[in-house]
């Protein structure tokens, strides 16, 4: 019986799971590299979708100290069906709710501190697991690295399409093209991104911005539709990383929260994090 690759790749998603990273990691913070390492891995706690790095203790140029607080209560998650029956901890849960066994330690240079996690598994005896947010930058060789460590099961593909894409919200038609481009990205829906033109409704540059590790940094857009103001419920990206080139200056919008025709057949809502 053939069983989808998806599924078998989140089959062990209860599990604390690792990948050795081939590539030098260094992580800065109050103006030092506090974490150089070449034998860092990717690690999963249970449940979650998203890795952190981990590195030995020996490769961290700081003092590790037991935490004062103790790790938070582990949250239900969110049910996203395209990924698994179980629910999953997307990425807006924070780095110190665990899942992995391990003793809570503080990395502590100068007057700063970050949240760390010396891990329990005796596979990565002498690892510990570093909250990638707290600290100022970080790098894949001498490339920096934003929002979240990239993992290598997850990849996007942008692909010009000539698919008749029609965006409503409440009826009031948003945008209109035939020449989008599609972005596939692991465990997300498709994503329409259209030219500046191809949009009807009127747009509102907001302060929002998010950052991805696979797109960069996104700026975002109040649109209306009639009467109705929605704020941030479409993006742009002014200057994407590689991998999302192509949809540079192009709009994209939550697709979660209003209708899509696709060469006339209306699709379902999807459901994420940001339904």
């Amino acid at each position: 019986m053939s069983v989808l690759q998806h599924a078998a790749l989140f089959a062990t998603l209860d599990e604390t799971r690792h990948e050795p990273v081939a590539k030098r990691i260094r992580a800065r913070l109050g103006g030092e590299t506090v974490v150089d390492s070449t034998r860092a891995v990717l690690l999963w706690e249970p449940r979650r979708v998203v890795p952190s790095y981990a590195v030995p203790e020996e490769d961290v140029a700081a003092r590790l100290t037991p935490a004062d607080t103790p790790t938070s209560a582990h949250p239900r998650g969110v049910t996203l069906a395209s990924v698994s029956d179980r629910p999953v901890l997307d990425p807006s849960v924070p780095f110190g709710v665990h899942t992995a066994d391990g003793r809570p330690v503080d990395v502590v240079t100068g007057t700063r501190s970050v949240a760390a996690l010396r891990l329990a598994d005796p596979d990565l005896a002498g690892y510990v697991v570093l909250d990638f947010d707290a600290f100022d930058a970080w790098f894949e060789e001498d490339e920096p690295n934003v929002s979240h460590p990239r993992d290598p099961f997850h990849r996007v593909d942008v692909l010009a399409s000539s698919r008749h894409v029609r965006l409503e919200l409440d009826g009031v038609l948003l945008a209109a093209s035939r020449r989008p481009v599609l972005l596939f990205e692991t465990m997300l829906p498709t994503r329409y991104y259209l030219p500046r033109e191809d949009v009807v409704a009127p747009l509102e540059p907001t302060p929002t911005r998010t950052r991805c590790a696979y797109k960069g940094e996104a700026s975002y857009w109040t649109v209306t539709a009639g009467e109705r103001r929605v704020p941030d419920l479409a993006w742009t990206y002014l200057e994407p990383l590689h991998e999302a080139a192509h949809v540079r200056d192009l709009v994209c919008f939550f697709t979660e929260r209003l209708d899509v025709v696709v060469d006339g057949r209306r699709q379902e809502r999807p459901v994420t994090p940001w339904s």
